[in-house]
């Protein structure tokens, strides 16, 4: 299964904004995605709470997976942005 890690870009980690910007796209994209931190359980990438629950803060390393490797290169990038500078 594609899969990748990536360190959280965002200035006050995966909060509510930025959890949110990544639940949407990944429900877009039609496939199943998931995100866990620091080797934890992974949690639904499609749900701004569950990623919430991380509690990644900047500079966390996550690991992206899923089936579909475009799916995992969309999100990896997402978690890797600063969403709060937009």
């Amino acid at each position: 299964m594609p899969s990748t890690t990536v360190t959280v870009g965002s200035a006050v980690g995966l909060h509510a904004r930025p959890a949110t910007l990544i639940a949407e796209a990944a429900a877009a994209l039609g496939s199943s995605v998931t995100l866990a931190a620091g080797g934890g359980d992974p949690v639904d990438a499609g749900s701004a709470l569950m990623i919430m629950t991380l509690g990644a803060e900047k500079g966390a390393t996550i690991t992206v997976e899923s089936d579909d490797q475009a799916a995992v290169d969309t999100i990896a990038a997402l978690v890797a942005k600063d969403l709060d500078a937009e």
